[in-house]
């Protein structure tokens, strides 16, 4: 009772904050102010989710098999060097992979592509390897004792046991690419940030808020689209409390 208590409560809460925060806005003019922006937030909000569908496909359709050949065991000891190999992404900056990559690629949509791939990289190809490596291995040797070659271990047992927790990876990278697209502004292209940043420069929080929030809203949207297919693609009999 006091937990449901609580939670009412918090719902109340949450209610008359929000009713307070639209009050608000509606007497400052901010809502005007946002209207005026709408047509931009729409077009950058385009180029925003262009840049995450390719780099976060291409992040995919590179990390999910460089997971898979990392947990084979003829990889056993160099699957955390490589990996380390591959943390480089996540420890330098993202703007800093940026720069790097507009150093190689000029300016524009080819160079933020690449640095975002990079940075979207190692969450993926991490829990594809640790997801299929904590298949039981008791599933393992029944599937051999069934005659089952090595191609039909892996897609019959190990990665519809491990898709669980590789979706959580891809969820995770996902949130993290939104996140980090508005620095694509920086070396020419596009999307959000051009509010945000330009909104900085000339201390105008309502622009500054008008790439901010869709961002947030964005990164909120995709992460319930990864946790639908998710729901619908991973087999109902994997626990996910191994994840």
């Amino acid at each position: 009772m006091p937990i449901r208590s609580l939670k009412s409560a918090g719902r109340w809460l949450l209610a008359i904050l929000l009713f307070a925060a639209g009050v608000w806005a509606q007497r400052s003019g901010v809502i005007e102010d946002f209207i005026y922006y709408l047509p931009d937030v729409r077009y950058l909000a385009v180029q925003h989710l262009f840049l995450t569908a390719v780099s976060g496909s291409l992040a995919i359709v590179i990390a999910v098999p460089l997971g898979i050949v990392l947990s084979r065991p003829s990889m056993a000891r160099f699957a955390e060097s490589l990996m380390q190999v591959l943390n480089v992404g996540t420890t330098i900056p993202t703007l800093a992979v940026l720069a790097l990559s507009m150093s190689f690629l000029g300016i524009g949509t080819t160079p933020a592509i690449f640095g975002l791939t990079v940075a979207t990289l190692l969450p993926i190809t991490r829990n594809t390897y640790v997801g299929l490596k904590g298949v039981s291995p008791a599933l393992m040797e029944a599937a051999a004792g069934l005659g089952m070659s090595p191609a039909q271990r892996l897609f019959r047992v190990e990665l519809p046991n491990a898709l669980y927790v590789i979706f959580a990876g891809i969820r995770t990278a996902l949130a993290i690419n939104v996140g980090t697209v508005p620095l694509a502004f920086l070396i020419g292209a596009g999307g959000l940030g051009e509010l945000i940043f330009t909104g900085i420069d000339l201390y105008d929080t309502v622009m500054m808020l008008a790439g901010a929030i869709p961002t947030a809203l964005l990164a909120v949207i995709v992460d319930a689209l990864v946790a639908v297919v998710a729901f619908l693609v991973v087999p109902r009999g994997v626990n996910p409390s191994r994840a």
